[in-house]
């Protein structure tokens, strides 16, 4: 009993010490002394469309949607929700399930639908990840839409085994008799950090699903995206989990075309052509990339090439191949830890085809491989400028950018 006392009175010790000292500093936190350690103002970024003119030249749009379509001001929930909508509007056999939809969910994402669908068409589910994940493979192969929700990303565990021995495997074990297949499943779940989700609420688990084939899994980084991939996805006929970045949900806003469009899914896109080095992430770090490619070129004059993945299982390799062919440098960001990341495979598969193209190693700009503590989650997240501890200046984009010129 005395052992016990001792760990738990230094436990507590060592925890004020940590309190005590401000040993690192965060890009949420600007000052003046630190010319790029500033929030990202998603207001000015060129990644997201401020008007209805910027939505509609969108050349990924259908010519119609983009002389015909109006547009809506929307964050990421929004879109969601709109995306929702049009799924149950056009399809009857469209169920939109999972815990606490009925109400709207946690992130307000499901909110209107049951009183717009009805009970039977949107509803609650017990909560129990398997169950509700091998309920929706059942619902698909039975010939309906199912749009089912886990409530957070970090509680998808217990239905891996639905996800990557069922749902995964099924079209490609039934003969290619469509009556058994599980297309038209999509299984929607917050992830990332958001400031305060500690070890439970913070988790980006996108790269436990590289082994799932038949399995594709995307990431929006906008509302734009959000709707347009997931009614692509709806449209699947594979099962896709669709991994939507929590600190978006509102964070994220633009104009966003009201009619029925749909977006690539295995498609990335280019969002800043350069020719000096290739910047590949995905959802909520491409406005991390943004800040980033604009500091090199103005404090180290590089022409960086921005990519986002959007979809990064499996992920566009002709895109990336081809822009690491012509920069010969290359660097992958994302939330998730580095080991099992996505990061690994872009790096690994890039080193492979693009090697005599390549002027420097494959270089990887990931999060920490520690659980998320709530003290430390700003931390944790991959950022344009950090200090660790404050006399060390780590820049981990930029001085990774400039490492490896």
């Amino acid at each position: 009993m005395a052992t016990v006392r001792a760990v738990f009175r230094n436990g507590l010790r060592h925890a004020r010490i940590l309190k005590q000292q401000p040993t690192a500093s965060y890009s949420s936190v600007a000052s003046a002394d630190r010319k790029f350690n500033k929030p990202i103002d998603y207001a000015t970024s060129t990644y997201l469309a401020h008007s209805p003119a910027t939505a509609l030249a969108n050349k990924e749009l259908s010519e119609e949607v983009r002389k015909t379509s109006t547009t809506k001001k929307m964050n990421l929930f929004q879109a969601i929700n709109d995306g929702l909508s049009t799924v149950l509007d056009r399809d009857e056999k469209a169920c939109v399930f999972g815990e606490d939809v009925s109400f709207g969910g946690v992130f307000r994402c499901t909110m209107g639908l049951q009183e717009r669908f009805g009970g039977e068409r949107v509803f609650n589910t017990p909560l129990t990840e398997q169950g509700l994940v091998g309920f929706a493979i059942g619902l698909a192969a039975q010939g309906h839409t199912a749009l089912a929700e886990i409530q957070f990303a970090d509680y998808m565990f217990p239905a891996f085994d639905q996800l990557h021995n069922e749902a995964s495997k099924m079209r490609y074990r039934s003969g290619g008799a469509e009556k058994f297949t599980s297309g038209r499943l999509l299984v929607r779940m917050p992830a990332g950090g958001v400031g305060h989700g500690a070890l439970y609420h913070s988790q980006s688990p996108e790269g436990f699903f590289l082994g799932c084939q038949g399995l594709k899994v995307v990431i929006p980084r906008g509302p734009i995206q959000a709707k347009g991939l997931l009614l692509s996805a709806v449209e699947s006929p594979d099962p896709v989990v669709f991994m939507e970045p929590k600190i978006l949900y509102r964070a994220a806003v633009e104009h966003v075309p009201t009619d029925y469009y749909t977006l690539p899914i295995g498609k990335a896109e280019i969002l800043k052509p350069g020719k000096d080095i290739t910047l590949i992430s995905y959802g909520t770090l491409t406005y991390a990339c943004e800040m980033a490619a604009k500091h090199a070129k103005e404090q180290l004059g590089l022409d960086v090439e921005v990519i986002d993945l959007r979809t990064v299982h499996p992920w566009d390799r002709e895109t990336v191949f081809a822009s690491v062919n012509k920069t010969g440098r290359c660097v992958v960001v994302h939330e998730a830890s580095r080991s099992g990341g996505i990061g690994e495979s872009v790096a690994g598969d890039v080193q492979e085809n693009c090697f005599l193209r390549l002027e420097a190693p494959v270089a990887r700009v990931t999060g920490w491989d520690v659980p998320n503590a709530l003290q430390f989650e700003d931390f944790m997240i991959p950022d344009v400028c950090r200090k660790f501890p404050i006399h060390q200046p780590f820049q981990w984009i930029a001085n990774t950018i400039n490492r490896y010129l």
